[in-house]
């Protein structure tokens, strides 16, 4: 399967434009501001190494995803689409959850939701025109 998955792309920028916003807003908004708190050195580089981590994962997914949906590598591996979108979805619940703990708007999921849709839209019709 060489051709393009419309929904893929699209997944795959939404993926890397949420990179580059959890990457230079983040950083701005969140990290910045937590270093210069009293959090003990050892809290606060455990909460930067998770931070980097996410920052890994939506660097390689957006890759995956614009791969696939080029029709080059991983195109085929629609497993790891799907999980992927279930990784996406399920990023969803913890700033879902938050907001209603806490009483408070945690937007973050907005950025997730669409790219696991968009992901899985893909995936839906790339098994319905094998």
């Amino acid at each position: 399967m060489n051709t393009k998955n419309k929904y893929w792309i699209i997944a795959g920028v939404l993926n890397l434009i949420t990179f580059f916003l959890h990457l230079i807003g983040g950083q701005l908004d969140l990290v910045n501001p937590m270093i210069e708190t009293s959090l003990s050195l050892e809290k606060s580089s455990q909460l930067i190494g998770a931070w980097n981590m996410v920052t890994i994962i939506l660097l390689g997914t957006s890759y995956i995803l614009l791969s696939a949906g080029f029709g080059k590598k991983y195109s085929t591996n629609t497993e790891m689409i799907k999980s992927i979108g279930y990784l996406n979805l399920s990023f969803c619940l913890p700033f879902i959850i938050a907001g209603f703990y806490y009483g408070l708007l945690v937007p973050q999921w907005i950025f997730f939701l669409p790219i696991g849709v968009f992901a899985m839209i893909g995936l839906n019709k790339t098994t319905k025109n094998a």
